[in-house]
């Protein structure tokens, strides 16, 4: 079988897609703006994880950061319909650098400075400046230092933990070969996708209405489709803006399946239910499988091990946050 390994210039190249969104959205940043309001204590503990707290500040500066950065609407119904998934997110951030101190993976401040000087560039600008220009926009630095030190931390975690794991075997690769061939002549679709999980069968409501929420602002033009999804999206291609490439029919959940076979290229599709969550689709466009679209055996391995990678590290992170002590208190 072949192991997918991750080297430390890939992890790097993963970092940048990852950060990439962040660069496109400082360029319209409005200087000023009001994006979350707490009228408690900002210093006051909104959440416990394990040993660690979560305070008020951190979640208004989340708040503002995914509010300017997305592009979506600034009000107060879609305010208290994300705060939960801001919540959410910042705690999954800080049971990943818990893993990643348990495992003695340190991510040092030059580190997060490269990450920085990446958006930098991205935005052309020199780094002086453009930390200057996002404090101006009222982000605090520290909340985009956390979020680019929680990703590099977990993409150390994931190369040192989950990829030795990943193992695609011959047959492994005939099989999948072997099912895309016998698709040749029908369709294959370009879609994106956002996610929203329901972690909280009480919380479901919440996600519902988020979802619906989101999917008219981005049908009706207010938000951008590939922006929320990065900033938002739980599914694999998030920091792709949910683009998850090409899929067959047979290659997504049944739910899914019915709604994209019924869609026109360039449409948003309403939420869709799975058994997990929430589904917003984008289809980008559609061709007829042929066999010079099917993949090579060099490209099966890699989709697959991929595939296999983000479940792993999925199940890992989903592992952790079951064992985790964790106090809501918002």
């Amino acid at each position: 079988g072949y192991i997918i390994t991750i080297s430390n210039k890939q992890v790097s190249r993963l970092m940048r897609i990852l950060l990439f969104f962040l660069a496109l959205s400082f360029s319209i940043f409005s200087m000023g703006q009001s994006v979350y309001a707490q009228g408690a204590n900002t210093e006051s503990i909104a959440v416990v994880v394990n040993e660690d707290a979560i305070t008020y500040s951190d979640v208004s500066d989340r708040m503002r950061l995914i509010m300017i950065s997305s592009g979506m609407p600034n009000n107060p119904d879609i305010i208290n319909k994300l705060k939960p998934q801001v919540i959410n997110v910042l705690v999954e951030e800080q049971i990943k650098l818990q893993e990643a101190e348990r495992l003695g993976i340190e991510v040092t401040q030059d580190e997060i400075n490269d990450g920085f000087k990446q958006l930098a560039q991205q935005n052309n600008a020199p780094a002086d400046q453009f930390r200057e220009m996002v404090m101006r926009s009222g982000v605090n630095i520290a909340t985009m230092d956390r979020q680019i030190k929680s990703q590099l931390a977990w993409a150390k975690v994931v190369q040192q933990t989950v990829r030795p794991q990943i193992i695609v075997s011959d047959a492994d690769i005939d099989d999948a070969l072997s099912r895309v061939k016998n698709n040749v002549g029908q369709y294959e679709y370009r879609v994106a996708e956002i996610y929203l999980p329901i972690e909280d069968p009480k919380g479901a409501g919440n996600v519902l209405s988020l979802a619906n929420s989101v999917s008219q602002d981005i049908q009706a033009g207010r938000a951008p489709f590939f922006k929320v999804a990065q900033q938002l999206s739980k599914s694999a291609g998030a920091a792709q803006g949910g683009d998850l490439g090409w899929v067959q029919e047979g290659q997504i959940g049944e739910e899914l399946e019915r709604v994209l076979v019924t869609m026109e290229p360039e449409t948003v599709s309403d939420p869709v239910k799975s058994p997990t969550g929430y589904h917003i689709l984008y289809l980008l466009e559609k061709r007829q499988i042929t066999e010079d679209t099917l993949p090579s055996r060099e490209g099966m391995m890699s989709t697959i091990g991929m595939q296999r990678l983000e479940r792993q590290q999925r199940r890992l992170l989903q592992d952790l946050k079951s064992s985790a002590y964790i106090d809501t208190r918002v």
